[in-house]
């Protein structure tokens, strides 16, 4: 072979991985190959800390619940089924969780500290109890939406995706995204009332 050749058999096994759809990438992934944990973060490395900052407001914190759940993809990936959700949905269902970890996480550390100020406490605890309140109900909401509707919405207002940039990702025409999007909000509407 030569040097040429050896030279660019590297590039060509990253064609290779990164041509590989996100199921084969995780089946890669349960059998060790990290070159396909790579391409995978590269997939969803950007929409997976949007999901992370929008539920932590850290970006330090964001970047640990993304790192923990491709850490997890890690750890996991065999244990993904096509036949229970699509790679994007079982991924950002990962770093969803590991966000409200790290929320209930933080909230214990700081609970600790705020025994010491119980008046700034008691104006801050309604505030934040409706807060988390209307997030919980918000997220059972986005639970009972139709699979399709859940995730357009998840992807752009947890990813950051445009609806053009949502209707790329998907395959589907944009027309179909914004369908989707409005019965979905159209739905959300209904089972979570403006307070």
């Amino acid at each position: 072979m030569s040097e040429d050749a050896l030279a660019l058999a590297p590039l060509a096994g990253r064609r290779r991985t990164r041509d590989r759809s996100d199921e084969e990438l995780l089946e890669a992934i349960g059998a060790g190959d990290e070159a396909a944990l790579g391409a995978l973060y590269d997939r969803f490395g950007r929409v997976a800390y949007g999901v992370a900052l929008r539920i932590l407001r850290d970006q330090a914190l964001a970047e640990d619940a993304v790192q923990e759940a491709f850490l997890a993809i890690w750890r996991s990936a065999d244990s993904y089924r096509r036949e229970r959700a699509k790679p994007s949905t079982w991924i950002l269902t990962l770093v969803h969780r590991r966000a409200v970890d790290l929320v209930r996480r933080e909230d214990r550390r700081r609970g600790d500290g705020l025994a010491e100020t119980p008046q700034a406490l008691a104006t801050a605890v309604p505030e934040e109890a409706l807060l988390r309140e209307r997030r919980v109900a918000v997220q059972s909401a986005l639970q009972a939406l139709p699979g399709e509707q859940r995730q357009a919405l998840e992807l752009a207002y947890y990813g950051g995706y445009t609806q053009s940039e949502l209707s790329a990702h998907l395959g589907v025409p944009l027309g179909t995204v914004k369908s989707r999007m409005f019965a979905g909000l159209t739905r959300l509407r209904e089972l979570v009332p403006e307070q």
